[in-house]
């Protein structure tokens, strides 16, 4: 277990991105042939969760979804591509940042569908204990406004947690 004293090296997100593509079968559709929306948040959160332990270096639970949005649906036959990146990092606890795209296999299509952020605390795989995250290692203007924008979103998640008492 890393203690307050130990220095984590920072890591860019690009290190830790995670991609995954599946097809969409009839079995992952409700009867008007679209994706259901619980099948495509578990494949959401399954990449999140590869892009977090990635760069936490630990197991990582899933704490929250923020801000799930179904832009356009995906159907019956179309490839599924979920993409999930470290935008922000805390001291124990991280978000990604999820992008989810349909293409068309025959014609090469592809069009954004959904977007969401999703927030992890790690754990010490032997106490099971919240432990520190590697700082995330800004290196690009649009990793800097993510990793801001990231921060006013814990803001808002700690709000709220406040407000239920």
């Amino acid at each position: 277990m890393h203690t307050p004293e130990q220095h984590l090296e920072p890591k860019p997100a690009r290190l830790s991105a995670c991609e995954m593509t599946e097809i969409v079968m009839p079995n992952d559709a409700n009867p008007l042939g679209i994706m259901l929306g619980g099948r495509l948040l578990h494949i959401m959160d399954i990449a999140a969760t590869i892009a977090a332990m990635r760069h936490a270096g630990h197991p990582c639970v899933t704490t929250s979804f923020d801000s799930v949005d179904f832009h356009t649906p995906i159907h019956i036959g179309e490839v599924c591509i979920v993409r999930a990146r470290v935008t922000w990092t805390g001291r124990t606890s991280l978000e990604v940042g999820i992008d989810v795209f349909a293409e068309s296999p025959i014609k090469g299509e592809r069009r954004h569908t959904t977007s969401a952020f999703a927030t992890f605390v790690a754990l010490d795989q032997e106490t099971g204990r919240p432990t520190r995250v590697p700082p995330l290692l800004l290196e690009t203007d649009e990793d800097r406004r993510c990793f801001a924008e990231g921060e006013q979103r814990r803001q808002l998640r700690l709000a709220r947690r406040h407000a239920r008492g």
